[in-house]
Parts: C-alpha cells; sequence; structure tokens
C-alpha cells in the first residue's frame, strides 16, 4: 500500500524529526518506505531518511508492506503532516537553528578574514552572547585506523568486537537519555546520536570494509567518513551539519575499540572558553555545562547540534573557524562575541575592559531579572497578576519553576498523544497530569484538552481529508464527536484535580452548546468514577477564546465557564483571515492590530463583567511593551514561555510603580 502527501513537518525531517519519525516506523511489523523524487530508503533508517533531504512542503510518497500496513500509513502520513513533529515545544520554532538563512560553517582548513589583526578571529556567530576567560584547549589526538589486513579466520571475530564496541557506545547513550539532568534539548540530540549509531547505514558499511579484510577501527573511519561526505554534499546547511554528528559517533566508535577514553572536559574551570577543532554533540551535552564561559570551534555553523547546545544553556559561541582555530591552541585568554562571531586571542588590557563591561552589563541584566523569580507582581491597586508558563511536556516542568512560574497557563495534551504510536491510556494520562499538579500545587494548571486536528494528526485517530484543517475538525469539536477519546482524558484529569488545582480549558470553542455538551460529559464520568471508587475531584471549566465567534458571544459564555483564556495566536490569524504558517502573509498576523486589539478587549470586558478570571496564553502574553495595556483591560492571568516569565514580572511591576 502506498499514499502521498505534502511534507508539513517544521524545516523538514531533519536530526530530531527523522529520529522520531524512524521510530514510529519501527513500531510496526511492516517493511516501510519513505519515496521522493523516485528515489526509496527504508523509514526506519535514520540516515538514509536524512540523506533524503525531506524538506518542508515537499511530496513524498509512503509505502507500507506487512500485516498493518494501514496503520502504518495513516500514523506516519499524519506525523509528515504536523508542523510540530520533532519539535519540542512552540519556541523551538522560532529557534535561530531552524533558520535556514544562518550563515553556513566555512569549509574545514578555510581562513575566514580576520577583522583587525593577526589575534582577532572572524568565525559564525552561533550562540549570542559576551564572554571572557581563559582558554580551555580541547584538542584530543586523531584516531588513526590500524591498517592491518585480517585473515580470513579472523573476520568473524572482527565483527563481532565491532558490534560489542557499537553497542556499548549506544549503552552510554541510553544510560545519558535516563538521567533527569539531560534537558529535554540534550535529550533529543542525544536520541539522534544513539540512532546514527545504530542505524544499518553506518553498521553496514563497517562491517562490509571488514568482511573485505579491513580492521574494525580502519572501517569505522572509511564507513563514517563515506556517509558524512554524503552529508556534506547535500544542498541543505542542517543536513550538512550532520556530518560532524557521523564523525562524532565513529570516533566514540573507536574508541570503545582501542580500550581508550576520550579526553574528558570534567576539569574545565569555572568561566573558561572551551576551544577546540571540532568537538562532538555527544561531548558537549555530558560537559558540566553550567562552568564553560563559552565555545569556541574550528567545525560547525548556526545549525549544528554544538550551537544547539550552546544557545540552549545560554553559552556564547563562535564556530567555524577553519584552520585559524590552531592560532588558540596557546592562547591564554580569549574573549569573543557571539553575536558578531568574533574571538580575540590574548586580549590587550582596553579590550579586555571591553569585554567584561559587556559581560558585567549583561550578567546586571540577568542578575536584575532573577529578582524576579520569587516575586508575586502586584498592582497599585493590590491586584495580583500571575505570571505563568506555557508548557507541552514534564520535562519542562523545571525550567518553568527555575523561572518562577506561578504554575501552568497552558500545558498542551496534544504531544503526550503524538509522542506515542497508540492512544493514551486513562493511567498513562492520569499520571502526567497527577505530576504537574503536584509540581506546582498550589498555583493552577490549566490543561488543555486535546487541541488536534488534520493539520496536527496522531496515530489512533483518523482524520477526514479538508481543504483548510483550520477550519475543520479539530480541537473541542472533534473530541465531542469522538466521546470514547474524550472522556478517557477527562476522567484522568478528574483523578489528577486529586492532587492540586487543577483547571481545564476547552480549544476551538466557538458555540455555546459545546461547553454544555462537554459538562454533560464531565458529570457523567464523575458518576462512573464515584461508582467505581476511585479517587477524584473537581475542576474549574474555561474556554480558550482563539476564535471571532468566541469572541462575539463572550458575554453569554462568561456566565458558564470559570475563566477566559486568550489565545493570540490564533485568535490573530482568524481575525485577520491570514494562515499564520505562510509567510507571505505574514505581515497581518500582527497582534497589535485594532481589529485583533479591540478583540481582546471586547473579551476582557465580558470576563470582568462576569466576575470570572480572564488571562492570556498567546505570545503576545509575553511581550513586556503590551504587558501594560492588557492588564488594563482587566486580564489578572499571563502565560508565557518560561524564558519571558522574569521579564514579564518586571515589566509588571514597574507599572505598579508608576501607578
Amino acid at each position: 500500500m502506498e499514499r502521498s502527501t505534502i511534507v508539513r513537518v517544521h524545516e523538514g525531517l531533519h536530526a530530531r524529526p527523522a529520529t522520531r519519525f524512524v521510530k514510529l516506523a519501527k513500531g510496526f511489523e511492516s517493511d516501510v518506505e519513505l519515496v521522493k523524487d523516485g528515489k526509496a530508503v527504508s523509514a526506519k533508517s535514520s540516515v538514509k531518511l536524512m540523506l533524503l533531504a525531506v524538506k518542508e512542503n515537499q511530496e513524498v510518497t509512503v509505502r507500507a508492506n506487512g500485516a498493518d500496513a494501514i496503520e502504518a500509513l495513516e500514523a506516519l502520513i499524519g506525523y509528515l503532516e504536523n508542523p510540530r513533529a520533532g519539535l519540542d515545544d512552540e519556541a523551538e520554532a522560532q529557534s535561530p537553528a531552524n533558520d535556514a538563512g544562518q550563515e553556513a560553517a566555512p569549509a574545514p582548513g578555510s581562513v575566514p578574514a580576520a577583522p583587525d589583526g593577526a589575534n582577532r578571529l572572524r568565525g559564525v556567530a552561533a550562540s549570542e552572547g559576551f564572554a571572557i576567560g581563559p582558554a580551555f584547549a580541547h584538542f584530543p589526538p586523531d584516531i588513526a585506523g590500524q591498517g592491518r589486513v585480517l585473515r580470513a579466520e579472523e573476520i568473524e571475530g572482527e565483527i563481532d568486537r565491532f558490534r560489542t564496541a557499537v553497542g556499548a557506545v549506544q549503552a552510554r547513550m541510553d544510560n545519558a537519555l535516563a538521567q533527569d539532568s539531560l534537558s529535554a534539548g540534550d535529550r533529543g540530540i542525544v536520541a539522534a546520536l544513539r540512532d546514527i549509531a545504530a542505524d544499518d547505514s553506518l553498521t553496514g558499511e563497517a562491517e562490509g570494509l571488514i568482511k573485505g579484510g579491513n580492521d574494525a577501527v580502519s572501517a569505522v573511519i572509511t564507513a563514517a567518513s563515506t556517509i558524512a561526505a554524503e552529508f556534506s554534499a547535500v544542498d541543505d546547511h542542517y543536513l550538512n551539519a550532520r556530518a560532524d554528528d557521523v564523525h562524532a559517533v565513529g570516533r566514540q566508535i573507536c574508541l570503545v575499540l582501542l580500550g581508550q577514553d576520550d579526553v574528558s572536559l570534567e576539569n574545565i574551570p569555572e568561566g573558561a572558553i572551551l576551544i577546540a577543532d571540532d568537538i562532538g554533540a555527544w561531548d558537549l551535552a555530558r560537559a558540566p555545562l553550567k562552568r564553560i564561559g563559552g565555545v569556541v570551534c574550528g567545525h560547525g555553523g548556526a545549525t549544528s547540534h554544538i550551537a544547539i547546545i550552546a544557545r540552549s544553556h545560554g553559552i556564547p559561541a563562535v564556530l567555524g573557524l577553519g584552520g585559524q582555530v590552531n592560532a588558540l591552541r596557546t592562547a591564554r585568554d580569549v574573549a569573543l562575541d557571539g553575536n558578531a562571531g568574533h574571538v580575540i586571542i590574548d586580549p590587550d588590557e582596553a579590550t579586555r575592559a571591553d569585554f567584561a563591561g559587556r559581560v558585567e552589563a549583561a550578567a546586571k541584566e540577568r542578575a536584575g531579572l532573577t529578582i524576579f523569580k520569587t516575586v508575586t507582581p502586584k498592582l497599585a491597586d493590590g491586584r495580583i497578576i500571575e505570571v505563568a508558563a506555557n508548557i507541552g511536556s514534564l520535562e519542562e516542568i523545571e525550567a518553568a519553576q527555575e523561572a518562577g512560574a506561578m504554575g501552568i497557563g497552558l500545558f498542551r495534551t496534544e504531544l503526550l498523544f503524538m509522542r506515542h504510536m497508540h492512544l493514551p491510556s486513562e493511567d498513562m494520562q492520569a499520571e502526567t497530569y497527577a505530576a504537574l499538579a503536584k509540581a506546582f500545587a498550589p498555583y493552577p494548571v490549566i490543561v488543555r484538552t486535546l487541541d488536534i486536528g488534520g493539520d496536527k494528526p496522531i496515530a489512533g485517530i483518523e482524520f477526514p481529508d479538508e481543504e483548510n484543517p483550520f477550519l475543520g475538525w479539530r480541537g473541542i469539536r472533534m473530541c465531542l464527536d469522538r466521546p470514547d477519546i474524550f472522556k478517557r482524558q477527562l476522567r484522568a484529569l478528574l483523578r489528577a484535580a486529586v492532587h492540586g488545582n487543577i483547571k481545564v480549558m476547552l480549544p476551538m470553542v466557538s458555540d455555546l452548546s459545546e461547553v454544555r455538551q462537554t459538562r454533560v460529559l464531565v458529570d457523567e464520568c464523575t458518576a462512573e468514577l464515584k461508582a467505581e471508587g476511585v479517587p477524584h475531584a473537581t475542576f474549574d471549566l474555561g474556554v480558550m477564546i482563539e476564535t471571532p465567534a468566541a469572541v462575539l458571544i463572550a458575554p453569554t459564555l462568561a456566565k458558564e465557564v470559570a475563566f477566559f483564556s486568550i489565545g493570540t495566536n490564533d485568535l490573530t490569524q482568524y481575525i485577520m483571515a491570514a494562515d499564520r504558517l505562510n509567510p507571505t502573509v505574514a505581515k497581518l498576523n500582527d497582534v497589535t492590530n485594532p481589529a485583533v486589539m479591540s478583540a481582546i478587549e471586547m473579551t476582557a470586558k465580558a470576563g470582568v463583567a462576569a466576575g470570572i478570571m480572564v488571562g492570556m496564553c498567546g505570545e503576545a502574553a509575553g511581550r513586556p511593551d503590551l504587558i501594560a495595556t492588557f492588564v488594563k483591560m482587566g486580564l489578572t492571568e499571563l502565560s508565557m514561555s518560561p524564558a519571558s516569565i522574569q521579564r514579564a514580572k518586571k515589566a509588571i511591576m514597574a507599572m505598579a510603580a508608576e501607578g
């Protein structure tokens, strides 16, 4: 069986989306292939899939042959048609790591022009910020093949030795993935590296060379170089960067074969600038990142995994220096400008003072915001404005807590569904929601019920083909038509409410009857749990205001629900009739447009008049330039990405000080 579709995965099937696609494919017994431009590859091979260079908005065909071919096609097509597949949160869609327009790294060995003299180098600005500190040179010796020709009777044993080494590398990566200390972003990168280590493209190539008489180390080096060259030849900056990942994985396998440990980063001094010709994402993800002041590297670009890790941890980085990185081998101190891509070797006193001032200013800004972590922002009249976090997984709890989130204003439950090949059970959902409630008690946790449709489907639910899925069978509409799915989620939420302050929000509401039908189902679920003797508690029911219809009937809705939460992302696109994923109409997707601001004000007025809480969970909630306006309208809750929380609290306190 086969079916064609247009790929909607943001930026296409690069490392993490490819890894998750392969994991999904491996969950089916059927043989599965992905076809693009007449070329077919196994959908169960990350390397082959990435080398197919499938980009967003390209047409592909999925082929499946086996007992569960129908299910495989539905699940894989659903993944390819989901713009958010492979992303950990919405903020990642805007990350510089996904910007194809980023400057590419110079070819290894090239020498970029120095901007101001021999001691000033220019590379790729990969992670913003300034740093100055002692140089920590990390130049582990190259690994060379043993150059030994195997005798026929040695080949089988050498293959076994190779397979054992591959297994050991996979085990190390599995252990790393099991550590709670690994962030969600780093976890995705390590998972992608693990897939490369297990991929038949690499292992098969190496085993073929061993059968031809090469020793295992030589075979791995050659195989990794061959596959890396294929990535380098693809006309895509992101896929070019995967060549470094292949070399890094090959190096780890070789070290095991040689019985050696790689040079450790454990002893890097506090605030030191890490200098390397090349550093694998595997090594950097395991390093004591809080001690690293900056990263300077000969290889890599803005889309490399090194850059992604550096950005996610706030470490300034300049990459792609090429051969000029060798000038840093004997440097005592280094200053780097991650905004402009400049590196200064052994800076003079004037430069030291300049960079020290920049670093101090940035630190003061961060410190100035940090004090707002524990602040409860109040207005001059004593009203508290709750500043909460938008998250989509339990892995993001720590970041929200560290930022000082006053609860969760939006928990996107669809990500829980998307992670699994089958619909999550009631028990699995209840455990997730309970963990969330416990983590933030007594603060409220607003859980959005399943918000999926034709634009972001999940395995286990068949969606009809729709001309415009954004206006189709999605959100509360789908849930009410599938009470078997919806009631399972509502029961899980009632059970989780025992453990904290759970509130439940309905997405895509456009008619009062949708709220009333949901209440009937909630009552049914409550009665069932009571009859079964299962502990449960009630929760506040609210609606997400994101359709023009909801705005226009807000006064009526406000009499039926406990709260409003304004979703400015979708509300803006619906009011402006401009697809927010379409770059040609991006200028119309402006929340400050008078029509959108009027809709927000109408909603707030209706909520305030009814005496219910009015909040906002769209991206606009975190904009310091708009917060005062929203608060004056009557909003008392703002929910945003964790990175924006402290700045938002500061804006509210400044507003209070002004009276």
